[in-house]
């Protein structure tokens, strides 16, 4: 089941020259991400559907419980959203305000290191992203009456994300941010981080006993798995896609 108003995703890339030549004619395609679609198929697919590139090591009796495709997009739906998170003069993407509690939170429809406040980045016109702590030993003091109460009081919230290193797959402390979610009825996704440091044995089996876990154990988490690299981008562009779509602004 694709998102409405998006194209099949992978399957179309076999089309690449025709979509690029569409997405040439528009001045709205950024020449970063016209270089991006100019990949070699293979490489192109790990870079912006990696988790349908672990599918090739699959069974094929292994595959009906791993969800690949509910959001998959088209490249030039992918290229749209990219549009969405590229600062240019019209499309101001800024760091707004830090807030260490919630009534110091702006009134709106990264630093280095492990976050400490919640850091807001206003992108355009569009949205928010709200960059929170994180949760267990390393979170503040403060963090119930910071980060809980932001979540279960902004109306506004679209979509909580989640992020889980798949080196060392779900911890004990990434069950306390689900089971925050879950108690306060949250849609939210997880996104698994630092797929460029796991072997793609290590990666697949990380990947399908997270997908049981959501299955069998989740309410509220979007049942596809967002599997990302900030060190090779692989799926940062599928990731930016399905938070404009989740915004409204590919419709």
């Amino acid at each position: 089941m694709a998102a409405p108003g998006l194209r099949l995703g992978a399957e179309r890339l076999f089309e690449m020259p025709a979509v690029l030549e569409r997405l040439s004619r528009s001045n709205s395609t950024s020449q970063a991400f016209a270089e991006v679609l100019r990949l070699p198929k293979q490489q192109l697919r790990k870079l912006l559907y990696p988790l349908q590139e672990v599918e090739r090591f699959l069974a094929p009796d292994g595959r009906q419980d791993l969800h690949l495709r509910i959001f998959d997009p088209s490249p030039e739906d992918i290229a749209r959203a990219d549009n969405v998170f590229m600062a240019t003069e019209r499309n101001r993407i800024d760091y707004v305000s830090s807030a260490v509690r919630i009534d110091h939170a702006p009134d709106l429809p990264r630093p280095e290191g492990h976050t400490k406040k919640m850091n807001f980045f206003k992108v355009g016109k569009h949205f928010t992203v709200v960059d929170m702590p994180g949760y267990g030993y390393k979170a503040p003091e403060d963090f119930v009456d910071m980060v809980e109460t932001y979540l279960k009081e902004r109306r506004n919230l679209k979509r909580t994300f989640l992020l889980v290193d798949s080196v060392v797959g779900i911890q004990k402390t990434d069950n306390i941010a689900i089971e925050m979610c879950e108690e306060f009825a949250l849609p939210y996704v997880i996104v698994l981080t630092k797929i460029d440091k796991c072997s793609k044995g290590h990666l697949l089996k990380q990947v399908l006993q997270i997908q049981k876990f959501v299955n069998t154990k989740t309410q509220g988490c979007f049942p596809q798995l967002f599997p990302v690299s900030a060190v090779t981008f692989s799926g940062i562009h599928l990731l930016r896609c399905f938070i404009a779509s989740v915004t409204g602004n590919l419709d």
